[in-house]
């Protein structure tokens, strides 16, 4: 008897936790399960012939919004080439409408609901050796004969038990691994399917350590937490931040989603004196409108948060990343105009701009009417417009979020950035600008290479003839240069020619390094750029003002 799990990953460096706990979980029967990989991206033949050589007797997927109808048609195919085959699938997706789903897909066996691991076990061995039934396992619905059967959900279980998912690390090479210290949330934001379930419970600190330390031996890039609010317990989250800071190997990165006004004077100092790169945090703002916040069930100190913010970003070694949602209740237009502003004023590295996803099982969902809140009838069931938001405007905000992905999140575009913004309304109003531009030309229909999103910018300025073209440009070329030694000069840049000699004799006279570059710019300064000694936590160049003469 053989048992797949398989994962149809967003993208490659993805990786999908949840079916290597369950094999982990069920691992006395380890030898009747086999686990697989793939992403949505790959075609569907490949997959199937895949499967079909796999020769299991049952297929189990993990489903998400972004993968469903991606496993339902390839479950559809499958269930015509696998007629013998049982197919089981789990996961957000399908846990909140589990009768619904199996009504509308006839050739799904079943559907595990919630927490997976004991109920996976349990499943193994119904088929391996038959030792109970179905209609014996709680956290399932399933289909028997023509009729649904729902066994109501299981209770969560100690985090504890389930054993550590990681084995050969070869098998993660250049992709993201992730890892859980909790599951639950004290928090009951009415967006998130993780308020639902308020049973928050963490996984014991000495299993903890010794999982990190096996990321930390193998030297392993990024070890993403998918812990949803990793501060929300003090004595947990700084247990584990002391832990990774003695042992730090000098290369792991640890990502972690908090609630930056939860933080302590003890973990700010802790913080303060880690190595750049060690750790990134993701703060989820949201919304910065008092009535929004109230609506969604969610608990913030602005003023604090922006201090806290602030204090984080004075310490030079910790990347921040911040969210914001577009669609959701009381925010009109012009409120998140407002919102973006504020939280771009905290100068993350980088802001992240998404929109309301109204997910099955969430109070959001359950709120619809009330706010007016129309979405898209199939997965990720985004948001199309709000009472206090049309349509038309959540295309305008659509090209913001484009713009500031492609310019202030890339990184590449800092300098400039700074410069152009003072002659703009306010942050917003420059991206919003650059969007409508964009529209205009018909440029966010291709992909453009990276000089070409500069030289764009340029044409975007001749709009704006206040702006100086020229030292515009100059800031454009301290961003490229900031980044890499360029094979080739763009055509605005300004000619060197005149001060060739002068840059050979210095380089000369001072021994610089073949890989560095000296720029000088149009007003008469000259800097050196210095790629032996990069800044660890954005990756720019070391720069320093010099004199040629």
């Amino acid at each position: 008897m053989k048992i797949l799990l398989a994962a149809c990953n967003a993208k490659y460096i993805h990786s999908n936790l949840a079916v290597f706990n369950l094999r982990a979980y069920a691992s006395e029967y380890r030898d009747n399960i086999l686990l697989r990989e793939y992403t949505i991206n790959q075609q569907k033949d490949d997959i199937m012939r895949d499967i079909y050589r796999a020769g299991a007797d049952v297929v189990c997927f993990s489903c998400y919004i972004w993968n469903i109808t991606f496993v339902k048609e390839l479950m559809e195919d499958l269930a015509r080439i696998l007629p013998d085959t049982d197919f089981w699938v789990g996961g957000p997706e399908v846990s909140f409408d589990a009768e619904k789903f199996l009504e509308a897909n006839p050739h799904v066996k079943g559907v595990m609901e919630g927490e997976g691991e004991e109920t996976f076990l349990e499943l193994v061995k119904y088929y391996v050796e038959g030792r109970t039934q179905l209609e014996e396992i709680s956290g399932i619905a399933y289909r028997d004969d023509n009729d649904v059967h729902h066994n109501g959900w299981r209770e969560v279980i100690d985090l504890s038990t389930v054993p550590f998912a990681y084995e050969n690390m070869d098998d993660f090479a250049n992709r993201i691994v992730y890892y859980e210290s909790s599951r639950g949330c004290p928090f009951s934001c009415s967006y998130c399917l993780s308020s639902v379930d308020k049973k928050l419970r963490f996984r014991s600190l000495d299993l903890v350590k010794k999982e990190l330390q096996f990321f930390i031996d193998r030297k392993v890039p990024q070890v993403k937490f998918v812990d949803r609010t990793f501060n929300c317990r003090h004595d947990h989250a700084m247990a584990i931040w002391k832990y990774i800071t003695e042992h730090d190997n000098g290369v792991t990165n640890f990502h972690f989603e908090i609630s930056a006004d939860l933080l302590r004077e003890e973990e700010l100092e802790l913080m303060k004196n880690m190595r750049p790169g060690l750790i990134q945090l993701e703060i989820g703002v949201q919304s910065t409108n008092p009535d929004t916040i109230r609506a969604i069930h969610r608990t913030m100190n602005l003023e604090k948060l922006t201090a806290l913010v602030a204090k984080i970003h004075s310490f030079g070694n910790i990347h921040q990343h911040l969210d914001l949602i577009a669609g959701l209740p009381y925010e009109d237009y012009d409120s998140f105009r407002h919102s973006f502003n504020e939280v771009y004023a905290m100068k993350p590295q980088q802001l992240q701009l998404g929109f309301l996803k109204v997910l099955k099982g969430s109070h959001m969902m359950e709120a619809k009417e009330e706010y007016g809140i129309v979405y898209k009838s199939r997965e990720p069931y985004e948001v199309l417009s709000t009472r206090w938001l049309s349509y038309g405007e959540i295309l305008r905000l659509k090209m913001v979020e484009s713009m500031v992905e492609v310019y202030y999140n890339s990184g590449q575009f800092q300098n400039t950035l700074e410069y152009l913004e003072p002659y703009f309304a306010d942050a917003f109003g420059l991206y919003e600008a650059l969007g409508a531009f964009y529209e205009k030309k018909g440029y966010g229909e291709v992909s453009h290479s990276r000089i070409r999103r500069y030289e764009i910018l340029l044409e975007f300025l001749e709009e704006y003839p206040q702006i100086p073209v020229d030292a515009a440009a100059d800031r454009m070329i301290y961003d490229l240069y900031l980044r890499e030694n360029l094979k080739s000069r763009p055509a605005f840049a300004s000619s060197q020619k005149q001060w060739e000699k002068m840059i050979w004799k210095y380089r000369r006279d001072h021994d610089v390094a073949k890989t560095a570059h000296i720029e000088v710019f149009r007003d008469g300064k000259v800097l050196l750029f210095d790629y032996t000694r990069r800044d660890p936590l954005m990756n720019n160049a070391y720069v320093e003002e010099i004199i040629l003469y």
